[in-house]
């Protein structure tokens, strides 16, 4: 990876390249991984590229994967800044009910402190659902706000918010990060992307290679990325993971993997050049504010 860095407010600089460390659970992010110990190797092999971001939660798993994080990489590397998310549990189904009750959220905080094994955490993104039950934004924005003036937590992140949120939460608390989706297919946070470049905020693409998750957001098997890397002998992966890095210099992406190979693949993608015969095709690919609705 290269030296470019971005700064988190409250938590320091990262390399715009981190790992995001869902995929470390079982199927459906659900339940522990099919070989633990290729998960750790993983981990490890994360640590050894340099990687200083890493973003988990307790509901992945859920438990599984902050508990693997803690027994292998403790004692953490100074650099290392953990960004974990709350706002949501996993029921029995596997589903990801919202849970955010202030009460429940400073409860989320400290069940991740204890499974990270932290006495602070660097980030905590408060995930916002469409499924609210009727607790005030403002409320839940606060809690976090107190947790932060408590000390146990160093800078606050919002996760799968719109622009109005954004600048809502933006009243309450100082807000260091947004984590929303965003890819070379699925720009439907285009203006909430823009602003945080404005303010200088880090934004953080989850999905930032599609996920199966959302039909419509497979970056990787698009016709024009699979062109565009071709031409540069490249993988799509690190021609989707190249253009987020040119579309707006806040962005840090944290692509996951539970493959070694893919790892040290992802983390190459910020040494491939795009032309600006490439950037142009992939920016055409789709509009600002949509997300693509064409085959694949």
């Amino acid at each position: 990876m290269t030296n470019d860095v971005v700064d988190v407010p409250g938590a320091g600089p990262v390399h715009r390249i981190g790992f995001g460390a869902m995929q470390l659970a079982g199927p459906g992010v659900f339940g522990p991984p099919g070989d633990r110990d290729r998960a750790a190797r993983v981990l490890r092999r994360a640590a050894e590229l340099g990687i200083d971001h890493i973003d988990t939660s307790d509901f992945y798993g859920p438990w599984v994967v902050n508990e693997l994080i803690a027994e292998v990489l403790r004692p953490y590397p100074q650099n290392l800044l953990l960004a974990t998310k709350i706002g949501a549990y996993r029921d029995h189904r596997g589903g990801w009910p919202p849970l955010v009750h202030p009460d429940a959220l400073r409860a989320q905080v400290h069940d991740n402190l204890r499974r990270l094994h932290l006495e602070a955490l660097d980030l905590v993104y408060l995930r916002h659902s469409a499924e609210q039950p009727g607790i005030p934004w403002e409320d839940q924005v606060g809690a976090l706000a107190e947790l932060r003036e408590a000390g146990l937590v160093r800078s606050i992140g919002l996760s799968n918010v719109d622009l109005a949120q954004f600048e809502q939460a933006r009243a309450i608390a100082p807000i260091s990060a947004v984590q929303n989706s965003y890819n070379v297919v699925d720009r439907a946070a285009a203006d909430l992307l823009d602003r945080t470049a404005a303010l200088g905020v880090p934004f953080v693409p989850f999905f930032p290679l599609g996920s199966a998750f959302q039909p419509n957001s497979r970056a990787l098997g698009d016709q024009v990325v699979r062109g565009v890397a071709e031409r540069l002998g490249v993988v799509p992966a690190q021609v989707s993971l190249a253009w987020l890095l040119h579309r707006a210099p806040n962005t840090l992406l944290i692509p996951g993997t539970s493959s070694i190979e893919h790892l040290e693949s992802n983390c190459a993608a910020d040494q491939v050049k795009l032309g600006e015969a490439d950037v142009q095709e992939l920016d055409d690919l789709v509009a600002e504010g949509t997300t693509a609705e064409r085959p694949l």
